[in-house]
């Protein structure tokens, strides 16, 4: 009988590919000896301790998440070759097929559904196989034989078209979408995928044909599909930290897409509410107006025309008038610049006549489209009626002119007198004398401002200027 350890031994040379470990191990303690056997079986030995911790840490961190679950059949090619390489021993014969067809079933499923690739048909056969194949091996009673040899290559090739197979779908879908990242991968995957084709393909064919050169080889060609495991391994946890650094980037991304929106809310919710109370305030301006209108303006005519003292007539006349501008302040409806230029024209040149003072009126020179709200064309006639009554009492004015201009959108008026000017007493203090101060505030609230210039002997300037 054969010795079952002589390199030419039947048994030996029909040993499967994912046997290569255990051929190590059967060799004669001479063979082992040989400087290239011992560093194959040292790095077999680091590499399944490698591809043990890998596999422990692809469960750790892919089990959690819903999306990595094709990574449980990397995990599971992974154990299955650590196992396999560890069930070396001859009386653990009757499990290293159903290991070998464990790893196929998984390698395949991976490689398969890493690309979004799935079919029931595949699913039922390679289950279907992993009882089929060791149950055929079984009933040999233990001998692996000619039959042992051509499952080792239908199981070859299987891993081999997988590998194919995927990569093809990666080199479609890039075509499909170009882009530098799936450039990358393809490449990668690429390098991991052909030598480990060629390696398998390469030990089948030394196996045929030279058996001397496949104990040579072997166990060097051995250790591609681990190699490619490890890699496969290490792309599938840096695309987990990928995928946690694009999820926390979009979390951010929704963080601040949510504050924006909760700030644009509480704009909303500001501004309703601002336009609610405006809504309330010009119902209480207008109730305000029609009792002013209605009660103080009967009462202040009845005095002007029953009234015997002229002073007392006078002044119901002025706060009538008063009255009547403040209304319409609290009315807010809007004033057709052409129509307030007329009113204030008439009142100036009749205050300016009855105080025998010459009024020159110079309307703007262009047709005036504009309008004033309501609150400036309230405030500009206190200001003009300010001016006036400083003319008439304070100025000693023969001469009056008063001009308005519309300029890049504000609206100028300029009151001039050729009167005596402001007393040198003010100590250049002009916003202090003769509601000056007063004419001013009342410019600031419409956002614009009221100049004074003046001197002794030369007349007094004032000009308005109001945005519109």
């Amino acid at each position: 009988m054969t010795s079952p350890t002589a390199p030419r031994a039947v048994s030996a040379r029909r040993l499967p590919l994912f046997l290569l470990t255990s051929a190590a191990l059967l060799w004669p303690a001479a063979a082992q000896a040989q400087t290239g056997l011992y560093w194959a079986t040292t790095l077999h030995g680091w590499v399944a301790a490698m591809l043990a911790l890998m596999a422990t840490v692809i469960g750790l961190v892919a089990s959690p998440h819903h999306r990595e679950r094709p990574a449980s059949f990397l995990v599971g090619m992974m154990l299955s070759w650590v196992v396999l390489r560890a069930a070396a021993a001859p009386g653990a014969a009757g499990l290293r097929p159903l290991l070998m067809t464990l790893l196929v079933l998984c390698g395949v499923q991976y490689l398969l559904r890493q690309m979004n690739w799935k079919r029931s048909w595949i699913d039922h056969a390679l289950l279907i196989q992993c009882l089929v194949v060791p149950a055929s091996l079984l009933l040999t009673g233990g001998q692996v034989g000619i039959l042992g040899t051509a499952w080792h290559a239908v199981l070859s090739l299987e891993l081999v078209a997988a590998m194919g197979w995927a990569l093809w779908l990666r080199h479609l879908r890039l075509d499909a979408t170009p882009d530098e990242m799936q450039a990358r991968e393809f490449r990668l995957m690429a390098l991991l995928l052909l030598p480990t084709m060629v390696a398998l393909v390469a030990e089948m064919l030394l196996a045929a044909t030279s058996e001397a050169l496949w104990w040579t080889a072997s166990p060097w060609l051995g250790l591609m599909l681990p190699v490619l495991m490890l890699g496969l391994g290490l792309q599938l946890v840096n695309h987990v930290a990928h995928a946690r650094a694009d999820a926390e980037r979009r979390a951010s991304n929704i963080e601040q897409r949510m504050a924006d929106r909760i700030a644009e809310v509480e704009r909303s919710h500001s501004a309703l509410a601002e336009q609610r109370l405006e809504q309330v305030t010009e119902r209480e301006r207008k109730r305000i107006a029609a009792d002013l209108h209605d009660d103080l303006g009967a009462k202040l005519l009845t005095i002007v025309h029953t009234s015997e003292s002229d002073r007392i007539s006078t002044l119901a006349r002025e706060a009538l008038e008063e009255m009547r501008l403040s209304v319409r302040g609290l009315t807010g409806k809007p004033v057709h610049l052409i129509d307030a230029l007329g009113d204030w024209r008439a009142e100036v040149v009749s205050r300016l006549g009855q105080a025998n003072i010459l009024a020159e009126w110079k309307s703007p020179a262009e047709d005036v489209v504009h309008t004033l709200q309501a609150r400036a064309y309230v405030q500009t006639t206190r200001i003009l009626r300010e001016s006036v009554s400083n003319i008439i009492k304070h100025s000693g004015a023969t001469h009056a002119t008063i001009s308005s201009a519309v300029q890049e959108g504000d609206f100028i008026l300029t009151i001039q007198d050729n009167g005596q000017g402001i007393p040198t007493e003010l100590d250049g203090r002009l916003d202090r004398g003769h509601g000056m101060a007063s004419m001013k505030s009342r410019a600031k609230q419409m956002h614009g401002q009221c100049l004074v210039e003046s001197g002794p002997g030369w007349g007094t300037v004032i000009r308005l200027t109001i945005p519109l």
